[in-house]
């Protein structure tokens, strides 16, 4: 059996070593000579996997390490009888982490309580769901918008024009469709991020194209009362320089990239593929997930919330380094600075999860208490 696999997904002797022999190759070099002979194909976001890629090929499992199928023509897949998996939550906890930093620093620039604003969260899908209790379990107001899931389910969900309305932090976490009636295209055009509240923060770590990024450029230079973060951008590996310039926090889309999230991807699509192959799985993740280098803090029940929360996030992670590494890589243009992107991607220092950190609160606090709940660390 042949695995061709995006060089970049780890663990891929841990787990697959014992199928056959495993194929390495730079994500964005796969084309049809490298699957022609494969019979299973492991990808990431930067692969797109379609009848172009595969027809007259021999592969008949694709596995994708990530949330988003964007990438992925699963029509095409119901057409040849090609089995796929993709590896839903996977990063999720990462992505959330990434926002709560991100917040952390936003709140910093501009002198305000986060506890003050008003959420909004765009896509209540795996990652979205997780923000949204994380901010709710911290007592703080949030809106969901998420018009696909308000349709099937029903509850109590806002519209976009009110979450664009009443939110002074938005946090975008749809997949990238690019039709039909709920296509999530240039979601934020020109239109509506004009229509941001005065002193808004807009999030984007969900797909580039779900916001229009000239457009974007176009209104922060209109409207200095706004605030951006961006992870992900439109024609990636290439960016447009000029807008990163004008964000907050940018990063080359390494939202999710913790290494739980990432080990975490293999593990899920080496399962469905012993399921394929209805062989049982003897490898878990457990054996392979490297105990962390922050494992355990104690926390004085007389400390000041707000100090806490970012304590305990930035102890584990803070995306003002990745955004100091990334702006490094931008006086470069053209092909290097796309190289750079990815190098950026490929070479990412090993980083943890808040659900993996024990806290102890020294005394009684039930704020500080609500507070690591919330995060989903561990009380002991």
């Amino acid at each position: 059996m042949l695995i061709v696999a995006d060089e970049n997904i780890p663990l891929l002797d841990a787990f697959f070593q014992g199928f056959g022999e495993i194929r390495r190759v730079p994500g964005r070099s796969i084309d049809r000579a490298t699957v022609e002979q494969a019979d299973v194909l492991l990808v990431r976001s930067v692969t797109n996997v379609n009848r172009a890629l595969l027809e007259g090929s021999k592969v008949r499992f694709v596995g994708t390490c990530t949330i988003g199928t964007d990438h992925l023509d699963l029509d095409y897949f119901a057409q040849a009888g090609i089995t796929w998996s993709s590896a839903p939550g996977c990063n999720a906890r990462g992505v959330v982490d990434y926002v709560l930093g991100s917040l952390l620093t936003l709140a910093e620039i501009e002198g305000v309580a986060l506890a003050e604003r008003t959420y909004g969260v765009v896509g209540a899908g795996e990652v979205g769901a997780r923000l949204v209790k994380v901010l709710k379990g911290l007592g703080w107001h949030v809106l969901v918008c998420d018009p696909p899931r308000q349709a099937a389910e029903g509850g109590d969900y806002a519209s976009l024009e009110q979450v664009i309305a009443q939110c002074d932090v938005i946090s975008l976490h749809t997949p990238l469709s690019t039709s039909g009636e709920q296509s999530t295209w240039h979601l934020f055009d020109r239109q509506r991020l004009q229509q941001l509240k005065p002193g808004a923060w807009l999030i984007n770590a969900s797909r580039g194209p779900v916001v229009d990024n000239a457009a974007l450029r176009d209104v922060l230079l209109e409207r200095e009362d706004l605030q951006a973060v961006l992870d992900v951008w439109e024609g990636e590996p290439s960016v447009d320089i000029a807008l990163a310039e004008l964000c907050v926090i940018a990063t080359p889309h390494i939202a999710g990239y913790s290494l739980d999230g990432k080990q975490r991807g293999t593990a899920q699509i080496y399962q469905a593929f012993c399921q394929f192959i209805d062989q049982a799985a003897s490898v878990t993740l457990d054996q392979l997930l490297p105990a962390p280098w922050l494992a355990q803090v104690h926390v004085n029940a007389s400390s000041d919330p707000a100090w806490a929360l970012a304590m305990l996030c930035r102890g584990v992670y803070d995306p003002r380094r990745d955004d100091a590494d990334f702006r490094r890589s931008l006086v470069v243009s053209g092909a290097e600075q796309r190289a750079a992107f990815d190098l950026l991607r490929k070479h990412y220092p090993e980083r943890r999860e808040i659900d993996g950190l024990q806290v102890r609160i020294d005394g009684e606090s039930p704020q500080l208490k609500q507070i690591v709940t919330a995060l989903g660390a561990q009380l002991i």
